[in-house]
């Protein structure tokens, strides 16, 4: 029995001993593998324990990520002024947030005395945009070309007053407006609106002779009529990089609209010779039925003749006699006939 009891308590001895040397094998894997992370944080107070380092690695967040920039927001200074606690950072990275371009951006914007805190930050960072660019942006204007050369030939088109085309290039400097980042508009919109403005106030020129006097003029009005509102940028200027003079569209406009009206009165001309054509033939319809209507009446006399007869209403001298008359009228107009056709051609030798 005492024997048995022995081998009974060297076997829980022996697993007791297994237990804490695996014990003892589990933790020296997790200190390895997340020593050097927690040294860091103990060597820069950065507030980040073992127990933490691990409860990221379950929670699916990258332990290096949320050290360095919890490191970076101890070091300069910003947990004096925004509460950004470790798991802040956990979760703005859970949201699939960008953690270290958020801390840099309100290190840059604390340098810079930018009014940005750390809920707007993450707010623009969720939001898509880039918060340390939009930031760097604030403190160092960037200048960006109208019209945009990727996508158009690289210059606008307006036509003065006076008819005259003008190809401009513009170069927008802006700066950003950490307030309205959020919801404002973005880089295409105030290149549109800046082009916009470019082609109406060259439109609102008398002549393009005063636009190339004076570009400044331009950049002047287009500057007072507040393009910025309501976009994530304010304008600081807007330099006219080059001015070319294009074509004469009011001439060529007077030109495609005297061809335009001169087409107009070709048709209108071809519309009255067809209908005199077609009052020509109605005309001559009209003489073929006359002769024709002379024809029938002429084939009535000698039956109105020989009905005369019948009636002894005409004698055979009066027959002659009009016979003779008939003769005599033939006679006379061939004579008249052959007279015009002689004095005619004696005029014309």
């Amino acid at each position: 029995m005492k024997m048995v009891h022995m081998l009974a308590l060297d076997n829980i001895q022996w697993g007791f001993l297994i237990f804490v040397l695996l014990g003892m094998i589990v933790f020296l894997a997790i200190f390895a593998q997340f020593a050097s992370l927690w040294l860091q944080c103990k060597m820069t107070r950065a507030g980040i324990g073992l127990l933490d380092l691990v409860y990221m690695r379950f929670r699916r967040v990258n332990p290096a990520v949320i050290v360095r920039s919890k490191i970076m927001s101890v070091q300069a200074g910003l947990l004096k002024k925004y509460p950004i606690t470790t798991r802040a950072l956990e979760a703005h990275a859970l949201a699939g947030g960008n953690v270290p371009n958020v801390i840099r951006a309100l290190i840059a914007a604390d340098k810079a005395e930018i009014p940005l805190n750390w809920e707007t930050a993450q707010a623009i960072d969720l939001a898509g945009r880039d918060i340390l660019e939009a930031v760097t942006t604030s403190v160092y204007p960037k200048v960006i070309d109208c019209p945009d050369p990727k996508r158009t030939q690289g210059t606008l088109s307006a036509v003065a007053a006076d008819g005259i085309e003008l190809r401009v290039r513009a170069r927008v400097t802006v700066r950003t407006n950490i307030q309205q980042l959020i919801g404002g508009a973005t880089e295409e919109t105030v290149i549109a609106r800046v082009g916009q403005g470019i082609v109406q106030a060259i439109g609102s020129t008398r002549s393009y002779k005063t636009v190339l006097e004076n570009p400044d003029f331009i950049s002047k009005t287009v500057l007072e009529q507040g393009l910025e509102a309501q976009t994530a940028y304010e304008i600081v200027s807007i330099d006219i990089a080059d001015i070319d003079v294009g074509e004469n569209i009011g001439a060529r406009l007077s030109a495609d609209r005297a061809e335009a009206d001169m087409r107009v009165a070709q048709a209108s001309a071809e519309q009255r010779r067809a209908a005199a054509r077609a009052r020509e033939q109605e005309m001559v319809a009209r003489i073929q039925q006359n002769k024709a209507a002379v024809v029938l009446a002429e084939a009535e006399v000698p039956k109105a003749v020989a009905d005369a007869f019948e009636k002894q209403t005409l004698g055979l001298l009066d027959f002659y006699e009009l016979k003779n008359v008939q003769a005599d009228t033939r006679m006379r107009e061939s004579i008249a006939g052959e007279g015009s056709t002689r004095a005619g051609r004696t005029t014309e030798g």
